[in-house]
């Protein structure tokens, strides 16, 4: 089993709706920081939204906040990502990644891109 896979990437009108999907190994989904960053917008690669899946603690990058929420749902070990009034310049291709096992992690988009655990991303378009 892969450690991550991403799925729900789409093209897109500006102000559409999105729900991306990561699906997490048991070990890396257990009480761990999971998030998305995403690669190729406008501002390059940045992170966007973490969830520490122990708590349900959640984080978001200032462009996510107020559009996008990421959630959890345990019994499917996968941590999603909804986001709202979508924008051209979150074009991008979007990845999921979780923390290494067994250290505490930072819930805060800024250590996303630091992760080892990672899926191969999914692409979102945003275009008229």
């Amino acid at each position: 089993q892969l450690p991550i896979v991403e799925s729900g990437g789409d093209s897109v009108q500006p102000g559409g709706s999105l729900r991306l999907s990561c699906a997490a190994s048991e070990y890396v989904y257990d009480y761990n920081c999971i998030g998305w960053f995403r690669e190729g917008s406008e501002k390059g690669t940045e992170g966007v939204a973490v969830i520490f899946t122990g708590t349900g603690s959640t984080s978001y990058d200032n462009s996510a906040k107020g559009r996008f929420t990421i959630s959890q749902d345990n019994a499917k070990n996968t941590v999603f990502l909804q986001m709202n009034n979508l924008q051209p310049e979150d074009t991008g291709m979007y990845y999921c990644a979780a923390a290494q096992k067994g250290e505490s992690c930072v819930v805060s988009p800024a250590y996303v891109l630091r992760w080892p655990y990672r899926g191969q991303g999914t692409q979102v378009t945003v275009s008229s």
